[in-house]
């Protein structure tokens, strides 16, 4: 099985690639709205060529192959330019620069309105997007669509769930928590019955705190074109620093980081008990934790209100199409085979997880068994986490600068006395001030 790694954002990138706001370096004097239709890019598809495609999935290696085999006159050059905002360094570069620029850039569903709001990306709606509403999930679909465009088709997604060591929780007789107050209990049961067991590792991370607050249903951005809202005081956010406030205070996450040697070696032997991520990690786990095989299960994300069944994404990518790539057509057509046509089945039997409902709703993919996971078919629990995932959650159209700063900000609250609480008041005030800066009216 492949295995897929959720790319952090740490520290700042090149200043240009953050840049990206109404003072962008640069962008495309192409027009990110012009119009194509399906029959141009069939014509284009038959007519053949060459198109280069920016990923860093490996799942795309064998769907290029694919493409390649199936239409023998279209050639394509897959360039791995790097993870997350690696690539977005180079692309903005190239952007600046007027060449180089790819046909297909794989991009983040966080970072699609940044590069949106500088017009870099081309509205895919008149090339047959706008056919694509109910092809995939909610959360996905929602986060390739700003405004009235289309900027990319949803690759994979990650909807979350609980993984979580059934050996650590039984040899202590400590139930699997469904509410995040049963979690908080739990993180204290755990660490004292043997305090060499965390029931978790958050060393503060961006990502996973705005997933917390989608699924507390805090929606703290609120985005109208170049007018911007930020508000973390709303009752998800709160709800997201009060509990987690508590597990600080009372030391009960491991104090590691994520994706280190020592996490995983947590992961692998039961020091680490719970993991609340996307669906994308069982790879992860069966390349990193692999003594932990047949020990760890996977249940729905604990609840805020007992009953509920809310979820959110965390993590997640799409292909999207530069306004200045110079092949649109036959580009989107290699988007339709990768992420709606034959590529699809090709990288989920490679690892990865989809974002289409057809996939999510098959009775092939739902019955997989994961030997991992102790023969338990998880799909059904992933899937029915993506069909959950709340609506109406928006990025900031410069959320790459904004994930840049967490550690500043929100951060200091893992390593020194600051609360969560005053953390997301300094998050929003430097993200607020950043907005300004790129020519954004924003609101707190």
């Amino acid at each position: 099985m492949t295995t897929f790694r959720r790319p952090l954002v740490r520290g700042a990138a090149a200043a240009c690639a953050l840049a990206l706001g109404l003072t962008a370096c640069g962008s495309s004097d192409d027009d990110a709205g012009e119009e194509s239709s399906p029959d141009a890019v069939q014509a284009a598809l038959e007519e053949g060529g060459e198109i280069t495609v920016w990923g860093w999935d490996p799942t795309l290696e064998q769907v290029v192959a694919d493409f390649e085999a199936a239409h023998p006159n279209v050639e394509v050059d897959l360039v791995n330019a790097g993870t997350n905002t690696d690539q977005y360094t180079a692309l903005q570069n190239a952007m600046s620069a007027g060449s180089g620029v790819p046909d297909v850039a794989q991009i983040e569903y966080y970072a699609i309105s940044q590069f949106t709001i500088s017009e870099s990306l081309t509205d895919l709606s008149s090339f047959g997007a706008d056919d694509l509403d109910g092809t995939f999930s909610p959360g996905p679909w929602s986060t390739v669509q700003v405004g009235d465009g289309i900027y990319g088709l949803p690759t994979d997604s990650g909807p979350m769930a609980l993984f979580y060591n059934q050996d650590v929780f039984d040899e202590h007789g400590i139930e699997v928590p469904t509410t995040w107050d049963e979690y908080v209990q739990a993180a204290r049961d755990l660490h004292a019955a043997d305090p060499d067991v965390y029931i978790g590792a958050d060393a503060g991370d961006a990502g996973f705190a705005t997933s917390m607050i989608w699924q507390a249903g805090g929606r703290p951005y609120t985005v109208d074109g170049t007018e911007v809202a930020i508000d973390f005081t709303d009752e998800g956010s709160a709800a997201f620093a009060e509990t987690w406030q508590q597990l600080l205070d009372e030391d009960l996450l491991a104090p590691i980081t994520a994706w280190s040697d020592e996490w995983y070696q947590g992961l692998n032997d039961g020091t680490i008990a719970t993991l609340a991520t996307g669906a994308w990690m069982p790879g992860n786990l069966v390349s990193g934790a692999p003594d932990a095989a047949g020990s760890w299960r996977v249940a729905p994300l604990p609840q805020w209100e007992e009953g509920a069944n809310a979820s959110a994404e965390n993590g997640g990518s799409s292909l999207a199409i530069p306004s200045a790539a110079g092949n649109k057509e036959l580009a989107y057509a290699f988007l339709e085979y990768a992420n709606v046509g034959e590529g699809v089945g090709v990288r989920v039997a490679d690892g990865a997880f989809p974002a289409t409902t057809a996939e999510l709703e098959s009775e092939e993919f739902l019955s997989t068994e994961f030997e991992y996971f102790g023969g338990q078919t998880a799909n059904e629990i992933f899937a029915a986490s993506a069909a959950n995932v709340g609506e109406g959650w928006s990025y900031l159209p410069y959320q790459v600068y904004a994930n840049s700063v967490f550690n500043d900000t929100v951060g200091q609250a893992y390593i020194s006395g600051t609360t969560l609480t005053e953390g997301l008041a300094d998050w929003q005030q430097m993200s607020a001030d950043y907005g300004t800066e790129q020519g954004f009216t924003v609101q707190e």
